[in-house]
């Protein structure tokens, strides 16, 4: 199967946590890094996850913010630190690649985003992703 998300990382549940009707599933991405999925309770068993299983991480690009360092104060707990390695931007938006341990990230932002950001090649940045926009597919 073919599909339109352009990230997908490669990882292995560490654990899964699951209530009455969602589920977190922690990952151990192949750099390193951990990140959570909330995924439903019935996607868990379809999908047979459980600790040690081998999964990819996938999110949209569309749902990839950026920051210049890791953020506190916020409810957004997947902070991957990668460093920009292209920029192309039109007229109100912009793609920015991410080489990220392990892999690479793309995030769709506003063109003023990256302006007041100052991204370009060689930027550092933090690639915050909420929980709830990762989908997880067994391998």
């Amino acid at each position: 199967m073919s599909l339109s998300i352009r990230n997908q990382i490669a990882g292995t549940v560490t654990a899964v946590t699951t209530g009455e009707a969602m589920a977190t599933v922690r990952v151990r991405l192949a750099g390193g890094q951990d990140i959570t999925a909330a995924i439903t309770a019935d996607a868990v068993k379809e999908l047979g996850l459980a600790e040690g299983s081998e999964v990819k991480a996938l999110v949209k690009s569309t749902e990839v913010a950026l920051a210049t360092a890791p953020v506190d104060g916020i409810s957004i707990r997947n902070q991957i630190a990668g460093t920009v390695t292209e920029v192309a931007t039109g007229g109100a938006m912009g793609s920015v690649k991410v080489s990220v341990e392990g892999g690479e990230l793309t995030a769709a932002v506003t063109k003023d985003a990256v302006d007041a950001l100052g991204l370009a090649a060689g930027s550092s940045v933090v690639a915050l992703i909420k929980s709830t926009e990762i989908s997880l597919a067994a391998v």
